[in-house]
């Protein structure tokens, strides 16, 4: 951000448009350091610090990395920063309170087999029971995560914000996943957590969005391909055979849509993911694909909008409908550690709150 990309936002709405001068000079207004708070939400406390700002490959994966497959918005970067000052001070807690959350499973390069390596892990990672509960089996793929020190978090994005984050999850090394809860989707969402777990074995980085033009590989770099690849193996398991069988979907215009749908059930891929993994290999031309995906994107499209008249339609009738916002998953191994800390006097009981986020009342919950 520029000083003058600054200056910009903390003038919105104000009649007198603000100078570089106004704000970078040697004494700032009280009221325009407010302004800027409320965009990086550090507290006034932060900007009075004497101390300069670290830029080392150790703070910001922003300092680590500086090209991302995606460009990253403002309120995606900002998300990023909160995650990683929360994993660092979850990291510094550990440390203090003597539990070991250092990585235990090996590191991979692209030379390794995405199919073998899936197939390896999924004995260690992949939930002992299915569900057919999408919420759930993502519960317990976070909890199976965990067992093996890798931390997940999740967010939810309210639907008030002025600008939406545009990324779908990242991972921060040594051991952190980031995920955005998907109202839409939990399909999505999971393939995200399977697709950054693929950067945590690689070692590799990213802030991206799992858009469906990206599963096709095309155009993307081997890392993501590798990151593709092992987050189908792993999702789909034994029901591959079935995906094998599949032969030419264009004869006789036949596209297996109930074979696809039986085994987006039994492996909570979705059926377009399925598709997408049936145009890589050659089983259906780019053609058929695209009618098939806009089929796909058309019907959403119709629940999207019957699902607007419905709203309006109670609105203009006074009924009024408060949906309670989502809660974020919490990771067994951040709960335990926070548990650890508290016991062993590292935190206090408003810092287990904050870390959990939340309210006092539930406390005991968590703690005993």
């Amino acid at each position: 951000m520029s000083e003058g990309d600054l200056v910009s936002l903390i003038s919105e709405g104000k009649r007198k448009i603000l100078t570089i001068e106004d704000v970078f000079n040697e004494v700032i207004d009280v009221n325009y350091l407010k302004r800027i708070d409320k965009i990086f939400d550090k507290g006034l406390h932060f900007y009075l610090d004497q101390q300069p700002l670290k830029e080392s490959n150790e703070s910001s994966i922003f300092f680590r990395k500086k090209v991302f497959a995606h460009d990253l918005n403002f309120a995606t970067r900002k998300i990023v920063n909160h995650f990683e000052e929360v994993n660092q001070s979850i990291t510094a807690i550990a440390i203090l309170s003597d539990v070991t959350i250092e990585r235990i499973l090996p590191t991979y390069d692209l030379s390794s087999s995405p199919r073998e390596v899936a197939k390896d892990l999924r004995g260690k990672l992949y939930p002992q029971v299915f569900t057919s509960d999408l919420k759930e089996f993502l519960r317990s793929l976070i909890d199976s995560f965990a067992k093996y020190n890798i931390l997940v978090f999740e967010f939810v994005e309210t639907w008030n914000k002025k600008e939406r984050v545009n990324i779908d999850g990242f991972f921060l090394k040594p051991n952190a996943i980031v995920l955005k809860r998907q109202q839409s989707s939990f399909r999505r969402e999971i393939f995200t957590l399977v697709h950054e777990l693929a950067h945590y074995l690689l070692g590799e980085e990213e802030i991206e969005e799992i858009a469906i033009e990206s599963l096709t590989n095309t155009g993307l770099s081997d890392i993501e391909k590798w990151c593709n690849d092992f987050a189908y193996y792993f999702l789909v398991g034994t029901h591959d055979a079935a995906m094998s069988a599949i032969r030419d979907s264009t004869v006789h215009n036949d596209y297996h849509h109930e074979t696809i749908r039986t085994i987006s059930r039994a492996t909570h891929l979705s059926r377009i993911a399925l598709f997408t993994r049936l145009l890589i290999q050659n089983k259906i031309s780019p053609k058929d694909y695209k009618l098939i995906k806009d089929d796909f994107e058309e019907r959403a499209r119709q629940k999207r909008e019957a699902e607007r008249i419905r709203r309006e339609r109670d609105k203009e009738l006074g009924i009024q409908v408060r949906g309670s916002t989502p809660i974020a998953m919490n990771s067994p191994l951040l709960v335990s550690t926070l548990q650890t800390a508290y016991y062993e006097g590292v935190i206090d009981e408003r810092q287990v709150c904050l870390q959990l986020n939340i309210p006092p009342k539930k406390l005991g919950l968590y703690i005993q």
